[in-house]
């Protein structure tokens, strides 16, 4: 399985970063998975929400995918992040194709605005950072509170260590348990679920 990490200017370090190194984790353990960072337009660096400077591996369009994972980050913020992305409307459109190509999509905290602007979460179980639950209500998920919402092609985390928690319990339905327990071991990360 290849998942393809979706960055934007703004988006939270740990959304992304955290699931990164747990799948590439996995795949050192066993687990037939692997990960890559990736934009929608080809650039040579991303500005995350807290300075980091990113050097994505390629272009969503340039990669083989399994499984989209979006991060938050700045939907309460000024400047840049999930709220300028959700009025920008690309990634979202570009959720919503490849999910409607069979592709399985998941978020970090709020990056699930982004999923439920594309029309992916309408009436479905979902979560979110605390302070985006009612938003997300408001955009049609049915808002479950809890750190990790498996609703089979589509899955939401809530707040941002709730990242590790969604990759290892991906690496868990798709590698094995044996394989999510020995990634849960090297990072010293108690599983949850």
């Amino acid at each position: 399985m290849n998942v393809a990490i979706v960055l934007f200017e703004g988006f939270d370090e740990l959304d992304a970063v955290g699931p990164y190194e747990v799948f590439q984790l996995a795949g050192r353990y066993g687990g037939d998975l692997s990960a890559e960072l990736v934009t929608l337009e080809p650039t040579e660096r991303i500005v995350a929400r807290s300075g980091m400077r990113v050097e994505p591996d390629g272009t969503l369009d340039g990669t083989d995918v399994d499984l989209l994972l979006v991060p938050g980050g700045g939907w309460n913020d000024d400047g840049p992040g999930v709220r300028v992305e959700y009025d920008r409307g690309e990634i979202p459109d570009r959720l919503a194709q490849y999910h409607t190509e069979g592709t399985a999509v998941a978020s970090v905290c709020t990056g699930a605005l982004l999923l439920a602007k594309a029309g992916l979460l309408d009436g479905r179980p979902a979560t979110t950072h605390h302070t985006a639950l009612e938003d997300l209500r408001e955009l049609g998920a049915d808002v479950v509170e809890d750190r990790v919402v498996d609703d089979g092609d589509v899955l939401t985390a809530g707040g941002i260590t709730s990242g590790f928690d969604l990759a290892l319990h991906i690496v868990a339905r798709e590698c094995g348990e044996s394989v999510a327990d020995s990634v849960a071991r090297e990072l010293e990360y108690e599983r949850v679920i």
